[in-house]
């Protein structure tokens, strides 16, 4: 991640422009996904019900005329079982060390536990960094169970020595309080200009987050699965030739990477029906994306524990 060094000082009289990066971090399905996506006000994220389904440092990007936030959104901290557990891992503390601010999100409707005393004490321990506790998916709960979250969020920070910039309660399905947080956020940002394009909301190269709506919607179904055994390569990504301009058709060649074979029937569903679906769900969200009509090719194939295969990680982007 490039950090500008030449922050430009206010001139007197105008507010200065405040630019720079925040990350969310938290345990598995702590809402940082969906918060990004209500943040920018575009689905940039993959957002999936399902824990640990964020890879990518994927950001998004809130325009301000006074302020530029860039958001990361890492994968969740968690106590690595796999080789790719610990790689995730270190993607988070590489990213921590360095944003301007970090928000530490913990949902309203579950009890603080180990996993959230976990990174709170990795938290403390990065000093210069401004912390913004984040309560999320408060319309899950009500007003007494919201009071309660608060409190022990506020505890929490006092027993490890942990100072928080602010403690904000939002809702990002219902929208509530959304643009507060980013009001809170941007403060704390310094000063300097933008970092991106106005009209850019994310800088993850196309074929990534493509890949990630394919990996989404095959995920959507398949309950009984981890999330990881899940990878998605997108080999291709090339405009049809010879289309007359007006019908432009973009091909895209993916492969879904799962880890056995008896997976692949999970996958595919009877007659292909399963498989269909992911097709026809992803295409539609890629268009939406890219704008463009879009035939896509879909394979599945079995690349073996490619999670504990330092060789496969590295082939399948990690």
């Amino acid at each position: 991640m490039k950090h500008m060094s030449a922050r430009t000082p206010s001139t007197a009289g105008s507010p200065a422009h405040r630019s720079g990066f925040a990350c969310f971090v938290g345990r598995p399905n702590a809402g940082k996904s969906t918060l990004t996506n209500a943040l920018v006000g575009q689905k940039v994220a993959i957002t999936s019900n399902r824990p640990q389904t964020t890879r990518h440092t994927v950001r998004g990007i809130v325009h301000r005329p006074e302020a530029q936030l860039v958001l990361v959104d890492t994968p969740g901290l968690h106590k690595p079982r796999t080789l790719l557990g610990e790689r995730l891992n270190d993607v988070v503390r590489t990213t921590w060390a360095e944003v301007d601010v970090i928000g530490f999100c913990l949902p309203a409707d579950q009890k603080l536990g180990p996993g959230d005393t976990y990174i709170a004490r990795e938290l403390a321990g990065i000093k210069k960094t401004p912390k913004v506790a984040i309560v999320t998916k408060t319309d899950l709960v009500d007003a007494r169970q919201l009071a309660a979250q608060l409190i022990a969020v506020d505890k929490l920070g006092r027993d490890l020595g942990l100072e928080w910039a602010e403690i904000v309660p939002v809702s990002a399905v219902g929208g509530k309080q959304v643009e507060l947080l980013a009001d809170l956020l941007v403060p704390l940002l310094p000063e300097g200009p933008q970092l991106y394009a106005e009209g850019d909301l994310t800088d993850e190269p196309e074929q990534v987050m493509v890949a990630e709506l394919i990996r989404e919607a095959a995920l959507e179904g398949v309950r009984d699965e981890l999330p990881h055994s899940i990878a998605v390569v997108v080999e291709e990504m090339n405009p049809r030739p010879n289309r007359p301009a007006d019908k432009p058709l973009l091909d895209v060649h993916a492969n879904l990477y799962i880890e056995r074979p008896s997976q692949k029937g999970i996958i595919i569903g009877p007659k292909g029906a399963r498989l269909k679906e992911v097709g026809t769900k992803s295409r539609q969200q890629i268009e939406a994306l890219l704008g463009t009509p879009v035939f896509l090719d879909l394979h599945v194939k079995v690349a073996k524990d490619w999670q504990r295969d330092p060789k496969q990680l590295r082939r399948l982007g990690f």
